[in-house]
């Protein structure tokens, strides 16, 4: 078989991958790859994360090849993959204060405040709360997105339009302020 193309149908490629063929995964990826970005493009226009959702892509099919049961296009396939991984990676996160809240027992006869509350209230009013209130505006907003909400520096970088690098200068800057003004 001539290593630069493969005759093998997608599914039987994808079965393959399943007995870790990386031929196999190599030649899904040369096959689906390209397309795959272009369709992605259209949903996000960020380039830097398309690639890496496609790399991703391929990881997972690369994982998850076992679990293909034969039904439907392969491409079809790659493709629930691939929007998913783009979707989950550019999708907003709930801020931290949401996802502890909706963790809470919702008991409506019980009237007690949860250690997430408590700790956050002390953190808005206890000498915390007075530092980050001190930060510069810029500061404040990079803590409060990758600390509070939980993002990512990459994932906060895209929301607060600045490059990655600026967003881990100022994470140290905040650091380096707030540990002063709280000794």
């Amino acid at each position: 078989m001539d290593p630069r193309h493969d005759n093998r149908s997608d599914g039987e490629l994808l079965a393959a991958v399943g007995d870790r063929d990386r031929g196999a995964l190599n030649e899904l990826y040369r096959r689906h790859g390209s397309w795959l970005t272009v369709r992605l493009s259209y949903r996000c226009s960020d380039r830097g994360s398309v690639e890496e959702a496609v790399q991703d892509t391929f990881v997972k099919v690369w994982k998850l090849a076992g679990r293909y049961d034969g039904s439907g296009e392969v491409a079809a396939w790659i493709w629930g993959i691939g929007i998913r991984t783009l979707l989950h990676r550019i999708r907003p996160r709930k801020s931290l204060l949401d996802r502890l809240v909706s963790m809470r027992p919702t008991h409506a006869s019980i009237d007690v405040t949860s250690a997430e509350d408590q700790v956050l209230l002390s953190v808005q009013h206890g000498d915390v709360g007075g530092a980050f209130g001190s930060l510069s505006p810029e500061l404040r907003s990079v803590v409060q997105a990758t600390v509070l909400d939980g993002l990512t520096c990459e994932e906060a970088a895209r929301m607060l339009n600045i490059p990655t690098g600026t967003v881990k200068t100022r994470m140290m800057r905040a650091k380096r302020e707030l540990r002063e003004a709280l000794l």
